[in-house]
């Protein structure tokens, strides 16, 4: 079809214009002052990304570490004892003397206590141990109650404490234990992050935790994250991912540690979403656990006929671990789907619950009774609800 070109249209030196050029030229014509409009605004330096990359602001940096553990300006690397000292005996001090802090068993270490406004941008650390029993705690704003309490190999997608790469664009996991949290985490007066050892042996933890001091937007919502273990999970039961969460927010992530005790496909079950007073029937139904974790057909790979690991930015079937013929005698796998581009928002009340099905004879659904593990990651207004008792350590152990 030829499109004969009218008015601005007209092209300067004969011949038409297509309608695709026509209409993006309309579209870049309407972009343009509205680009200038958005250049104007002023620019709080918490909202990061390539596009704005460029833009200067009045925010400061600040990075928390063993090395500098108040994150004051100009007091890295001051340490003459620390983790580093004897292999630093003949260099001295900001020679690498304090990388890493050991924690003792049943110990409580503060990582960051941060006064002011900001944001917690991004969190990287490599623990040693059992990532089950070392338990991170939040607190914002002077709360007494965490807003997050997670072990921390299940805070970075890896419930089962055996490594496995993820790519994403909230959590990265990176040869060979390398812990990396990217979520924005705002506070407008206080913020303040602690590790738990529940172990019986020492821990050694490698942290950095980067934030940034700016005026934090009045929109601007809580980060949380919730721990949940229920092993296994009583017969036609629902698995309840997160419950209890009142206030106005919008959730953004799951991670699910699942261990399978049956034989045959375990991932028939649906998410629901329980939003603003649902009831019996939720808002958002899922139709699989594969299909909410953004894969299809039980993970097959159809060429091999296993199952395919994938991580991707929004969602991955990060690990799966495999019987090993004696031992290891039990599937295990690790998910993660992050609601980045699509949060799912609340006004009063929240709850988010998962079937664990499979099949058996008859082409019959099978309610199973698994080992299931899971954080729940949201944003929100305070207070919050307190969180259920986590698990006492016998029942965060997997073995």
């Amino acid at each position: 079809m030829r499109f004969e070109p009218v008015g601005m249209f007209q092209p300067k030196y004969g011949g038409t214009m297509t309608p695709i050029r026509a209409f993006a030229l309309i579209g870049l014509l309407l972009a343009v002052p509205a680009a200038g409009w958005s250049q104007n605004a002023p620019y709080d330096g918490l909202t990061n990304g390539l596009g704005n990359i460029y833009r200067l602001s009045d925010a400061h940096s600040y990075s928390i570490s063993p090395e500098n553990p108040t994150g004051e300006k100009g007091k890295g690397g001051m340490a003459t004892a620390g983790t580093g000292a004897h292999a630093a005996r003949e260099l001295g001090q900001g020679w690498k003397i304090s990388p890493s802090i050991s924690i003792e068993p049943g110990q409580t270490v503060t990582l960051a206590d941060i006064s002011g406004s900001g944001q917690i941008e991004h969190i990287w650390m490599t623990p040693n141990g059992n990532w089950r029993l070392s338990i991170l705690r939040m607190y914002w704003d002077g709360e007494s109650d965490p807003s997050v309490e997670v072990p921390v190999g299940d805070f970075f997608a890896m419930g089962w404490g055996k490594y496995a790469r993820v790519s994403s664009l909230a959590v990265c996991v990176n040869p060979s234990s390398g812990f990396n949290s990217y979520w924005p985490m705002p506070f407008r007066k206080h913020a303040r992050i602690t590790i738990q050892n529940l172990d019986d042996k020492p821990v050694a933890v490698y942290y950095q935790i980067d934030y940034s001091k700016a005026q934090v937007p009045t929109d601007a919502a809580y980060f949380h994250a919730q721990f949940r273990r229920v092993n296994p999970v009583p017969y036609k039961q629902v698995y309840t991912i997160l419950d209890g969460v009142k206030g106005k927010g919008q959730y953004v992530g799951t991670y699910l540690a699942w261990g399978v005790h049956n034989n045959g496909w375990w991932g028939e079950g649906e998410i629901k979403f329980y939003l603003d007073g649902d009831k019996e029937f939720p808002t958002i139904n899922g139709t699989g656990t594969e299909d909410y974790f953004n894969g299809s057909y039980d993970f097959e790979n159809l060429e091999s006929h296993q199952y395919e690991e994938f991580t991707s930015p929004y969602s991955g079937l990060a690990q799966v671990i495999k019987p090993d013929g004696l031992y290891q005698s039990q599937e295990r796998f690790g998910l993660y789907r992050w609601h980045i581009a699509d949060p799912i928002r609340f006004d009063q009340d929240l709850r988010v619950t998962i079937q664990d099905l499979g099949w058996q004879s008859g082409g019959r659904l099978l309610p199973e009774m698994d080992d299931i593990s899971s954080v729940a990651y949201w944003y929100q207004t305070e207070p919050h609800v307190p969180f259920p008792k986590l698990p006492d350590r016998d029942h965060l152990e997997t073995n």
